[in-house]
């Protein structure tokens, strides 16, 4: 190049930022995400854009993936954010994301996925308008989309080419995206980058079923459809809602290589849970972000959401401090069993699990109920058994505990639940064993047991047990396992029972 037009091209990049200032970073290599974001936020939305801290981090995390998969290197990890709702997620990730990629790499094809149908057409219907708006079609004049394949599900970029005299000579079928929903199908087209947003919504957490539904379709369904299995990654974003929502059920596998990203919305409770540690120095006032979350905006939620909603969705930990429906603080652990004549019944009680590897735990708890109305859990007995394993570990459990105790078996509903509590009572001849069909949900049934723990009238014999048995409680309801709540519940409900029978009489 000569001096003279070395100087034209400056002097003419010169002039474009003094009219322009974003037309003139395109021409010197193009706008970062974090730029894209400000330059096009009002094409999808009527709030003034407010800049924050957090919004760069995401940025930068972002392009740092799609930067490798444009290179088309070997992925070193998947990556998982977990951030409060009312925080611009869901606009960074799944609409600003893909638009900014294509710019860029417009070969690159995106699979997004959400809870519900609806929110994931929405997302990919901003992408849509923001690449149809008069501002995008000026800066990125050769992007475009197909004509013919340009629907809210399912959309291709056009690459338009240019002769010397700007006139369209050629269109290039390039990217695209793909949207659905977590159970949906995905037929036919397989995504350089995955964007799970959301995959699970509060509602659908407090169901078992559509935890695990969720899981499943994460696991397998979504997990197939890369571009190139070496290459291809998966970003997922949401709020944290259960122990074992699909962020905790992917965080669990160890074989999984994933970078974490956990932004609490404060940090006076959930400092720990902040993932990259070097974040929390850009905290103000212990807030992720003063503007959209105020201490103000934060205590309206806490109100709103509950202790269980706030700790999941803000503190990014579905365990609120503390424990939650139980106090576990509260439980006294005793070094050794009171007098027989302080005892006035004691019991063992069963929650069976179907089979060995059906993720559920067996679980039997020795409860005791004394004359000053206190209770003590004296044993707990724990694991994943086949059934024949499992129905001599119960039998030889009422051996070791001795025919004073009664043994109750909780039976699940229908005629399969009935024949097998009818299988395991017939294998404890000798001993006074019952069947117990529980009524209500499982927190309902609990709760009485939770106001006495919460009053510090529960005490726990010391043992080995003492660790996991306090860690289910802390997270009940919305922790991984609930077998050990439900038996305790149980048996502490029968006990009451019994005693409410004596003083009648």
């Amino acid at each position: 190049m000569s001096q003279i037009s070395e100087k034209l091209t400056r002097d003419t990049v010169l002039e474009t930022a003094l009219e322009n200032p974003f037309e003139a970073l395109i021409a010197l290599g193009g706008l970062t995400l974090f730029e894209f974001i400000e330059v096009f936020f009002n094409e999808v939305s009527d709030d003034p854009y407010k800049p924050n801290w957090h919004i760069q981090l995401l940025c930068d995390e972002l392009t740092a993936m799609a930067e490798r998969v444009s290179r088309r290197e070997p992925k070193l990890h998947d990556l998982i954010i977990n951030i409060p709702p009312g925080t611009t997620k869901t606009l960074i990730c799944s609409v600003m994301f893909p638009a900014w990629c294509w710019t860029q790499w417009p070969w690159m094809k995106f699979i997004t996925g959400s809870y519900s149908s609806d929110l994931a057409l929405e997302s990919a219907d901003k992408t849509r308008d923001i690449m149809k708006s008069d501002k995008f079609k000026k800066l990125y004049p050769n992007i475009g989309i197909k004509e013919d394949k340009d629907t809210k599900s399912n959309y291709r970029i056009a690459v338009k080419h240019f002769d010397k005299n700007g006139r369209l000579a050629s269109v290039t079928v390039a990217g695209g995206r793909y949207s659905t929903s977590v159970g949906g199908t995905i037929t036919g087209f397989h995504g350089h980058i995955n964007i799970w947003d959301d995959p699970i919504n509060p509602k659908q957490a407090a169901s078992e079923t559509l935890l695990n539904t969720a899981n499943l379709w994460v696991d397998s369904s979504a997990s197939t459809r890369k571009a190139d299995k070496e290459v291809s990654v998966t970003i997922m974003v949401m709020q944290r809602l259960h122990e074992n929502d699909p962020t905790g059920h992917l965080l669990a596998k160890e074989d999984k290589s994933i970078r974490h990203i956990c932004l609490p919305g404060e940090i006076r409770e959930y400092r720990q849970f902040v993932q990259p540690k070097s974040a929390i120095k850009f905290y103000k006032d212990d807030l992720l972000d003063p503007v959209r979350l105020s201490w103000k905006a934060l205590d309206e939620l806490k109100a709103d959401l509950g202790q269980f909603g706030y700790a999941g969705q803000i503190g990014q930990n579905p365990v609120p401090p503390g424990g939650g429906m139980f106090k576990v603080d509260n439980f006294q652990i005793i070094q050794q069993m009171p007098g027989n004549n302080h005892i006035v019944s004691t019991i063992r009680y069963w929650d069976k699990a179907a089979t060995a590897n059906g993720g559920a735990f067996t679980c039997g708890i020795k409860i005791a109920r004394l004359t000053n109305f206190k209770t003590i859990i004296v044993d707990v007995v724990r694991g994943q058994f086949a059934v024949e394993k499992r129905e001599k570990i119960i039998r030889d459990t009422a051996e070791s505990d001795g025919r004073n105790v009664e043994v109750y078996i909780e039976q699940e509903p229908g005629s399969g639940g009935k024949e097998s509590v009818e299988a395991t009572i017939r294998r404890l001849v000798g001993f006074i064993a019952k069947a117990d069909l529980p009524h209500g949900d499982k927190v309902y049934r609990a709760d009485p047991f939770s106001i006495q723990v919460n009053e510090g009238n529960v005490m726990l014999l010391q043992g080995l047990w003492n660790k996991q048995f306090i860690e289910e409680f802390k997270g009940f309801p919305f922790g991984r396992f609930k077998d050990q709540v439900d038996a305790s519940a149980a048996g502490f409900n029968l006990l009451s029972a019994k005693r409410t029978v004596r003083r009648i009489t």
